[in-house]
């Protein structure tokens, strides 16, 4: 299959939006739940909640621009791939479940 450019950037704005719904899904379920994941407890007692999940997700969206400026290299979009099918496996799938059983039936 052909890679064009057309389709990584498709598969980018779509890691932009995964990213994006894991940074607002973090910061909400981190007054409802606490943070999971132990790296970043340390970090948002020590810088903060806010500048924390900013600082994560402004690394993951650089790198994004990074993958999306090497659309010529099959490894870009293969990467770009992954990295959907992580995020939505393992934060939109999950935080979308967690957030649903909040609402009353």
């Amino acid at each position: 299959m052909t890679v064009t450019e057309n389709r990584l950037h498709q598969l980018f704005l779509l890691n932009l939006v995964l990213q994006l719904f894991d940074g607002i899904a973090t910061w909400q379920g981190h007054w409802l739940w606490g943070e999971g994941n132990p790296v970043l407890h340390v970090l948002m007692e020590w810088l903060g909640v806010g500048l924390t999940l900013v600082l994560f997700k402004a690394k993951a969206c650089a790198f994004l621009v990074v993958l999306r400026r090497c659309w010529r290299y099959r490894e870009a979009y293969d990467a770009l791939f992954v990295l959907a099918v992580c995020y939505g496996s393992f934060s939109f799938v999950p935080w979308l479940v967690r957030f649903m059983s909040l609402i009353p039936v």
